[in-house]
């Protein structure tokens, strides 16, 4: 994991609510759909060089709580797709994490190792709830930026 700053930047794309506990029960899960919809409408619309992102934002609580979670570009034109919306990452502190592997697998077992480490007595670090934010390099590697305080 590397400790960085990173500037905040805007994003396009599908939002859903949901909650970790929703996400276990494949009757409602909604992550799933919203990548297969992304991926169907906007990522045909991307611009050379666009970044492939999946955006977790406006916490109820703590991982827990509700929370939207978009699948997302910042490679996509304002008028580009009906029913996008946009949001900004944030600016700040983040621990990036990453994974190499079969998706979404090897995304699902990244965000188990950063709840295990977040989970840990001596955690050095605190979530913010704020913006956390998986980047997608290809088709088997994966970054997740964690918003800490």
């Amino acid at each position: 994991m590397i400790l960085k700053h990173i500037d905040g930047f805007e994003v396009r794309g599908f939002s859903v609510r949901t909650t970790n506990g929703d996400e276990m029960n494949p009757s409602t899960a909604k992550i799933g759909q919203l990548w297969e919809t992304f991926y169907a409408q906007a990522y045909p619309k991307l611009t050379a060089g666009s970044n492939v992102y999946g955006v977790y934002t406006h916490y109820e609580s703590d991982f827990t709580g509700a929370y939207d979670v978009m699948a997302c570009s910042d490679g996509l034109a304002a008028d580009a797709l009906k029913g996008a919306v946009a949001t900004q990452i944030v600016s700040g502190k983040y621990l990036t994490f990453t994974a190499q592997g079969e998706m979404p697998q090897a995304v699902i077992s990244l965000w188990g190792t950063i709840w295990d480490y977040f989970r840990a007595d001596d955690c050095p670090h605190t979530r913010a709830y704020t913006t956390d934010f998986e980047q997608y390099f290809s088709v088997d590697e994966v970054a997740i930026s964690i918003a800490i305080q």
